[in-house]
Order: C-alpha cells, then structure tokens, then sequence
C-alpha cells in the first residue's frame, strides 16, 4: 500500500507518542512504532537535512528493517542504550541516528535498559548545541583554544556507539547535578535537560 501524507500543523506531544509507542510493542509492531517517533521527530525539532516523507519511504522499503528494529528492542532491554544504538548504527540506509535515537528514546519508556542509563535523543541540533558547550570550555580552559577538537568530537551526524555512550553519561550527569538547584526542579528527568538543549532554554552559568 502507498503511503499518503498530509501537509500541515498537528501538535503531538512527548507523552501521546510514548503511548502510542508502548501500544505498538506489544503487539511487536516495531515499523508502526518508528513511524511515530519519525513523525513526531518532523514536528517542532526541526528538518535534519534530505529527511522528509520521500526519505521516510526509503526507510520502510528497506530490507530487514522490522528485524533491525526487534532486534534493537531487545539488545536496549536486555543490555542497555549504547549496546542498542549500535545495533542500529548505519544498518538501515537513510535511517540516521537523527531518527534512531528518537525510536530509542520512547521504546526505552516502555522498556528500561537493564542496565546503563535510559537512552535520549541525539541529533544534530543536540549535537551543535554540544560543540557549543565544548568550544566555551575549551577556550576558557586552554585546552582546545580554536575550537577544532570540539568539531570533530561533535560532528553533525553519524556519531558512534561510543559517542553516544559518552553522550548519555555527560547528560544524565549533568541533569543530577542541576538537580534542585534554584534554576532546575529536583525531580526533573534528563530528556527534560535534552529538550532545554534543544530549544536553547538552557545555558551553563560560567
């Protein structure tokens, strides 16, 4: 069956595709649950570049797709979010770990990894946001004072498994840290720190 698909502005919000994301896995329909996470992930997060409907029918023609998806279901549940981000790194043609990590983020609601940190989304808007921190840092510091490290370890896409391993630690660390402080509620889970991130609502006091 062709995909059809509508143009226009449908507000959907972290919690309704949780839900519709924990709905699909049960019934092991791991394709409809990654649509959902791509749609939403189309919405206010912005347009990574060559990502649209036409790219999102690559994705659901690919061979092996529903088995890369259960299989990384598993691997998050049973080993952890690193372990899972690499069974989906660059296993699938067009589907970028933009993408992934968003069908991560909200199975990883459902199913907790059994060990490590909970995944988080990481794109490249995420990623500039870092390189940004790191630049900062690296000038004040003295030890990156052009900014090139902070480039290569914060590239625009593509990131390995280690990266995102790093990625988590660094988010999950800081999100204790701001933890009760005057500007963060005590209570607060790291997405919230993501989505600060991303819509540049927080900034590090110097």
């Amino acid at each position: 069956m062709a995909l059809t698909f509508h143009t226009g502005e449908v507000g959907v919000s972290r919690a309704e595709v949780t839900s519709i994301v924990a709905d699909a896995l049960r019934r092991e329909a791991f394709t409809e649950a990654l649509v959902a996470t791509y749609v939403w992930g189309k919405g206010k997060r912005g347009t990574p570049r060559g990502s649209g409907p036409a790219t999102l029918q690559k994705i659901l023609a690919a061979e092996g797709l529903d088995v890369a998806l259960a299989a990384a279901v598993t691997v998050l549940h049973e080993h952890g979010s690193q372990e899972a981000y690499a069974a989906l790194h660059q296993q699938i043609p067009e589907l970028g770990p933009s993408f992934f990590t968003k069908f991560l983020y909200f199975t990883g609601k459902t199913l907790p990894p059994a060990n490590g940190p909970e995944p988080l989304i990481l794109d490249r808007v995420l990623s500039l946001r870092l390189r940004s921190l790191a630049v900062t840092v690296g000038r004040e510091t003295g030890h990156d004072p052009d900014g090139s490290v902070a480039a290569w370890v914060w590239a625009d896409w593509n990131w390995s498994p280690h990266r995102y391993g790093i990625y988590l630690s660094f988010m999950h660390a800081a999100a204790r840290q701001l933890a009760g402080t005057d500007s963060w509620p005590s209570d607060a889970a790291p997405d919230l720190l993501e989505c600060a991130l991303f819509n540049s609502a927080w900034e590090p006091s110097s």
